[in-house]
């Protein structure tokens, strides 16, 4: 389990494990939903939460998500080498979509079943380097994302630059490589629901947070990571595929880069 932008582990204010990775919901922040509980951690699997120093600038969390991976893949080698048959799946949301596929990145060998991506703040290219490796080529990824999230991936392509003019955002591209779940789309939302996964309605039109804040959200998550994982990623994948109308247009409000979920 993978935090974005913001946090900083042992910070009094803004430590993940007392926000979204602590086992209960006693935050006051209306964002502190516990991810473990809500994946059943500690039910039926055990669970990691991956804390990193994503405060400062973005320009500094963006590249500190670089480190972050590589030291994440040194953490998942070391659980393969103590229980290899052990199945790892991963999820991240914001930059910690940036962590996981740098941390795919750096793998040398299939080493992750099935990788969440929440609101991904990061580029085709980074993508496309993570696919490249052994342990991206073997990984079940899936981008969640929804029309809430809009002026964050504007943000972030005003604002961190891809490695060229046609480098775009996750959340703005279509890319075969990432099959893009759309939490704003009635095809896909009518596709779960018949699945047995029916979503609630976004609290906020705007919203970074939505894809782990969405009623119904974490059953398909904990599902997605459980022992039937990968048939129902396979379903998943075939709603995801019917591609929703493109967003167009989009919002040009002068806003500096929004904060994440500690804040």
């Amino acid at each position: 389990m993978v935090h974005g932008y913001r946090f900083q582990p042992g910070d009094p204010v803004h430590c993940p494990h007392s926000h979204i990775l602590s086992d209960h919901d006693a935050h006051p922040c209306r964002k502190a939903v516990s991810w473990p509980r809500g994946l059943g951690i500690g039910a039926d699997r055990l669970g990691l939460a991956f804390g990193w120093p994503a405060r400062g600038s973005i320009w500094q969390a963006h590249r500190q998500a670089d480190a972050a991976g590589r030291a994440l893949a040194q953490v998942i080698t070391l659980i393969r080498q103590i229980d290899p048959q052990r199945e790892i799946h991963a999820i991240g949301h914001s930059l910690g979509a940036r962590v996981l596929l740098s941390a795919l990145s750096a793998l040398g060998a299939p080493a992750l079943g099935q990788v969440l991506l929440l609101a991904g703040a990061d580029h085709v290219s980074h993508l496309e380097a993570a696919r490249a490796s052994p342990a991206g080529r073997s990984a079940r990824l899936l981008h969640v994302t929804s029309r809430e999230n809009l002026l964050y991936d504007l943000l972030l392509a005003g604002l961190v630059g891809g490695k060229g003019a046609g480098d775009r955002v996750l959340g703005r591209a279509v890319h075969p490589a990432l099959p893009q779940l759309r939490l704003d789309d009635p095809q896909h939302l009518a596709g779960l629901a018949a699945m047995g996964f029916a979503l609630g309605r976004p609290e906020r039109r705007i919203c970074h947070w939505s894809s782990y804040l969405r009623p119904g959200a974490f059953p398909l998550y904990h599902a997605l990571t459980g022992p039937r994982g990968a048939a129902l990623h396979a379903e998943v994948t075939r709603i995801a595929a019917k591609r929703p109308a493109p967003v167009r247009g989009g919002l040009s409000l002068p806003l500096p880069w929004g904060a994440n979920a500690s804040s």
